[in-house]
């Protein structure tokens, strides 16, 4: 099988929003305890921060992580997480149904961010808490000094302000397992005051209010038009969240669901644009797609859990290779739209749906997921460039037209390369690619592709059976500035090509 991709160096989606690549830490299951946090792990600091897993994390360059939840977020005070440990509080996590310790809070947090080298994305309770709050979180995180919170964080040790830009109001509070579930018009308007009252303390920070939890949500659309009527003067982003699975074994019709993230993304986008034309305003919403990942794996085990435990083993997916398939082409699916995709966040980093795992007494280790996500992070930057590419197609039952090759040309502007991730989604055939590009190319500089693998085969932790590795020279070859690339059936590609000087 045969594709052409054409790609113009003056043709450009965007500059990509290196936030585009964060991921989450929710107080959930063992994402934080025996996670990030382990004081008695061998490679803990005297923080008790896991040291390997904060390699791993440094090894991803995650530039941002949302926090402290998700569902755990509705029923959350943030002060029971600051000041004195033995002064804290016990907790009921009615989310999850565990007991929160309140060892690591907020304080805690911020100094695992500076290790990690990731900002913070903080999200403010909307559930059970509200306006004051909200309001007292920014003063205590973002103000200088010479008031009560910011003089209580300087109390507890902090004495230069944190400076979070990036605050979430709330979460998936359009969903009725929500703890302070609420209805479209009383999310909006407790929303837009929350956003008014937290700008007033900080005017630099940007806010971003939930969308719907899912596009098959049936107040989806009807949501999104009444939040935003609210909220579009003082908000910045529209949250979207999706997960995937493949529940009836279909890799054909699991493989196409990048498909509807893009329909999804595409559809928030006119619901936007629909409000700034009605509102006559000269804003453009962007969006944060701040929870996306495949989940189906640990379900069955996480609902046969004990309730009212601390950090038991829930929604600990172990991903295959299928799977990191799909999340490359989710990857290149955000980068398609990153001119209005400007914030992501994989979900979860740690333990939870995450790309790396650990052992309570052993090794931190990547999920076959770590890879695409990875390689995305680190050589995916500068400006990704409209890929016009022509392949074959195939039907699934719900979706058609779905092209057998994902493709997305990223020209890193730093590096001086351009760099080619593409997912070939042919189960028996491989697809010879041919890149017409008015670039003046060099060679190239690395080629990798993951393939071969049985679709259902995991890594663990003492085994990375599914990873990158280098094509050979005859797979990849730049010729008079004409590039062709071979991909093998069932393969995620990055090809990272030198540009003349």
């Amino acid at each position: 099988m045969k594709a052409t991709i054409r790609v113009s160096k003056y043709q450009k989606i965007s500059t990509i929003d290196r936030r585009i690549y964060g991921s989450f830490i929710e107080h959930m299951g063992r994402a934080v305890y025996e996670g990030i946090y382990q004081p008695d792990h061998e490679t803990s600091e005297e923080n008790g921060f896991r040291q390997d897993v904060v390699d791993l994390v440094k090894e991803l360059q995650v530039p941002i992580v949302r926090y402290p939840g998700g569902n755990f977020l509705s029923g959350y005070n943030w002060e029971d997480g600051i000041g004195p440990k033995e002064e804290r509080p016990r907790r009921l996590d009615l989310a999850w149904q565990t007991v929160e310790t309140n060892e690591v809070g907020l304080d805690e947090y911020m100094e695992w961010s500076k290790e990690s080298n990731t900002e913070v994305n903080m999200a403010v309770n909307l559930g059970t808490r509200g306006l004051d709050a909200a309001r007292n979180l920014v003063e205590y995180c973002n103000f200088e000094g010479g008031t009560y919170w910011s003089d209580l964080r300087k109390e507890n040790g902090h004495e230069e302000p944190y400076a979070i830009k990036t605050w979430c109001l709330g979460n998936e509070m359009d969903g009725d397992w929500q703890i302070g579930h609420k209805n479209a018009e009383e999310y909006g308007r407790l929303a837009e005051e929350t956003a008014k009252a937290m700008k007033l303390v900080d005017d630099s920070i940007e806010l971003v209010v939930c969308g719907s939890s899912s596009s098959s949500r049936p107040t989806f659309v009807d949501w999104e038009l009444t939040v935003l009527d609210h909220t579009y003067d003082y908000v910045d982003y529209l949250s979207l969240h999706q997960y995937y699975d493949n529940k009836t074994n279909d890799l054909a019709s699991f493989l196409a669901k990048s498909e509807d993230m893009d329909r999804f993304i595409k559809s928030v986008v006119a619901i936007c644009d629909t409000v700034k034309a009605k509102k006559h305003s000269k804003k453009t919403m962007m969006l944060s797609f701040d929870e996306w990942n495949v989940w189906y794996h640990s379900n069955e085990e996480t609902a046969a859990q004990e309730p009212w435990t601390v950090a038991p083993h829930i929604l600990e997916d172990i991903y295959n290779f299928e799977d990191a398939l799909l999340i490359g082409s989710m990857l290149i699916t955000l980068l398609k739209n990153s001119d209005r995709v400007k914030i992501a966040c994989l979900a979860q980093l740690v333990n939870v749906i995450a790309p790396i795992m650990t052992e309570k007494d052993g090794v931190a280790w990547k999920q076959t997921i770590f890879y695409p996500f990875q390689q995305a992070s680190v050589y995916g930057n500068g400006e990704a460039l409209t890929t016009l590419v022509n392949v074959p197609t195939y039907d699934t039952e719900k979706i058609e037209a779905v092209p057998y090759l994902d493709s997305i040309v990223i020209h890193n502007i730093e590096r001086n390369e351009l760099v080619l991730f593409s997912t070939n989604k042919h189960q028996s055939e491989s697809i010879d690619v041919s890149i017409d590009t008015d670039f003046n190319l060099s060679h190239v500089i690395e080629s990798t592709q993951m393939t071969g693998y049985d679709v259902k085969i995991v890594n663990g932790p003492n085994e990375q059976k599914v990873r990158p590795k280098t094509m050979s020279t005859e797979q990849v070859v730049v010729n008079n500035g004409c590039v062709t690339i071979k991909t093998e059936p069932l393969s995620w590609n990055m090809t990272r090509i030198k540009i003349k000087d």
